[in-house]
């Protein structure tokens, strides 16, 4: 990358020496990593009170099949490791706004003046759309998903054998981060194609014609992130369709426009 500046649309001749680029290198990775650090200390002390947060969706799972919420843990180590991860997720979130900014401060001065137009509105977007797909998943998909698993529990009386819920809280906690950070990736579809078609790799027309196999292709990544049961994969392959869907609204409004031919 090169560190000259841009002014009126030319790049100045002045280039910044490799030193200096490291040096820049490390001072955005300085305050990268001492953000993550600083924010992580900070989740790792309300570690318990996020946890409980994140456990909120079945616990009224539970409550509402009046069942006590509970979780356990088998490993004398387990829930220590659990809030650690708990700290580090949070921490992830939090920091990620700094982290992008950092990142976005040593690519800028190697840009066009256009270049920087063009990139700063997908920088802010980017952060804002990885949360929404977070709450989504916490506010929109965790009932029903929850719903759905705690109804081949048999906990009757009658019964020859009782099937109740025994979760681990390290294994419920791998299945929301995983869950959630599934929903904030695929909510980037839109970013990363209106992107493309910015800079005119792709075009709304070559969208429509691979429609289908775009289709095919929600419902592969689906049965890769969301959990394994068919339900939450087809909802996760709607959404994805869905945002597809989207993405072809905005590559149009924004792909360049061609010039018609001469006859």
């Amino acid at each position: 990358m090169s560190g000259a500046e841009s002014t009126g649309g030319e790049i100045n001749d002045k280039e910044m020496p490799l030193l200096e680029h490291l040096a820049e290198l490390r001072k955005r990775l300085m305050w990268s990593v001492g953000t993550f650090l600083a924010v992580f200390i900070v989740c790792y002390h309300f570690a318990p009170v996020l946890y409980d947060f994140l456990a909120a969706p079945l616990a009224h799972a539970l409550k509402a099949r009046g069942e006590k919420p509970e979780l356990i843990y088998t490993a004398l180590f387990e829930a220590f490791f659990t809030y650690v991860k708990v700290a580090a997720f949070s921490a992830a979130f939090i920091s990620f706004p700094v982290v992008a900014t950092q990142i976005w401060l040593f690519v800028a001065p190697g840009l066009y003046k256009k270049e920087k137009k063009a990139l700063l509105p997908f920088l802010v977007v980017t952060p804002v759309l990885f949360f929404a797909g977070g709450a989504v998943a916490y506010y929109g998909f965790f009932p029903i998903m929850f719903k759905f698993f705690l109804s081949f529990q048999n906990t009757s009386p009658g019964a020859d054998v009782q099937i109740s819920l025994m979760a681990k809280v390290s294994d419920y906690l791998t299945t929301t981060m995983k869950v959630i950070f599934a929903f904030g990736l695929s909510f980037e579809l839109p970013v990363l194609l209106t992107l493309l078609g910015k800079v005119g790799i792709v075009t709304s027309k070559s969208l429509k014609r691979y429609r289908r196999y775009a289709y095919v292709g929600c419902f592969i990544v689906a049965a890769v992130l969301a959990p394994p049961d068919v339900p939450s994969q087809c909802m996760m392959a709607a959404l994805l369709v869905g945002l597809f869907e989207i993405s072809l609204f905005t590559v149009k409004m924004v792909e360049p426009k061609r010039e018609p031919e001469d006859a």
